[in-house]
């Protein structure tokens, strides 16, 4: 089976990168660690939010397409992303902060966890997760340029909600392929049971759930959608292995690709949903001075010769820290 240790990131997508911005970093108080294009449509940005040092684990980003509809919820999709912070007394501090900017919000308890579930203002499906009692993957290191105390803090990605039609083919891949293992059943105050699963250290930082509602039809994608979540491999030679594994399952994959910041591998679960295998480095200060992470737009070396149409066709997006 495949080594993993944990998500890596998730990849979303937004009509409007100025307010994305704004609401990442203003309001939720995360730190913008790249601002750089999507790689195979360059007329778009992708935006990395994360932590202090844009830690692997930590990356919420999003697709900048400036046409993309209303998302229209359902099956054979990537439901639910989670946020991670360090206490249930956090907890109480977002239910808080968001009401204070008129953002509806429900607090409740998740397999023992403090959790409190929102919406961006384009109706991306978020939930808070408190870190108290974990015990796995360890969290990242808070960023002090917000108004967001410290104590506070979004430190990582929590568990992603899998929202399919029919458990077993899922489920197969994570168990037989992933190196996952089934955890618990749990249920949300709706009604919803979630089947719950780990891989390496487990907690927090290490966890898929998944929804089985056979009656939903497929889920229109749309801003406030989930394009893809990616996990962690140690390096490429880890990746080199997962693609063996595939291949060996008869499941279609990328083949490696090269992001510069890390390695990936993508390929689509039964259900038909985006994973991508991500390795932990070399990571985002590779061409930017850990200080001024996201200050600029960040070009891998290899569109660097197409930076003049590149920007061109980009609406420009100030992010330089005040």
């Amino acid at each position: 089976m495949m080594e993993l240790h944990g998500i890596h990131h998730v990849s979303a997508i937004t009509a409007n990168a100025a307010n994305n911005y704004d609401f990442y970093t203003k309001i939720m108080g995360m730190r913008l660690v790249k601002k750089t294009v999507n790689q195979d449509d360059t007329s778009m940005y992708h935006l990395f939010y994360a932590d202090k040092l844009g830690s692997p684990g930590t990356d919420l980003t999003f697709f900048e397409i400036h046409r993309a509809g209303r998302t229209y919820t359902g099956n054979n999709s990537i439901s639910l992303t989670s946020l991670r912070v360090a206490s249930d007394e956090a907890i109480h501090y977002w239910a808080g902060r968001l009401e204070e900017y008129d953002i509806q919000s429900k607090e409740v308890e998740l397999q023992g966890r403090k959790v409190l579930f929102f919406e961006d203002p384009e109706k991306q499906r978020l939930m808070l997760v408190s870190d108290e009692q974990n015990e796995g993957v360890a969290a990242g290191i808070p960023w002090e340029g917000t108004d967001v105390p410290a104590e506070f803090a979004i430190i990582g990605l929590g568990p992603v909600k899998l929202t399919v039609p029919e458990l077993e083919p899922t489920e197969r891949v994570l168990l037989e392929l992933m190196g996952f293992r089934k955890k618990t059943e749990a249920q949300l105050a709706d009604g919803t049971n979630l089947h719950i699963y780990e891989v390496g250290q487990g907690g927090t930082g290490a966890e898929v759930m998944v929804e089985v509602e056979p009656g939903l039809q497929r889920e229109r994608p749309g801003r406030g959608s989930v394009h893809h979540v990616a996990f962690r491999v140690k390096d490429r030679k880890e990746l080199e292995r997962a693609k063996k594994i595939l291949y060996a399952a008869h499941l279609p994959n990328s083949g490696l690709v090269d992001r510069y910041y890390f390695q990936s591998l993508y390929f689509r679960e039964p259900n038909g949903i985006l994973f991508e295998l991500a390795t932990d480095g070399p990571g985002f200060a590779t061409d930017e001075d850990p200080d001024a992470l996201g200050e600029t737009l960040a070009l891998p070396p290899f569109l660097e010769s197409e930076r003049k149409s590149i920007e061109a066709r980009l609406t420009p997006l100030d992010t330089k820290k005040k």
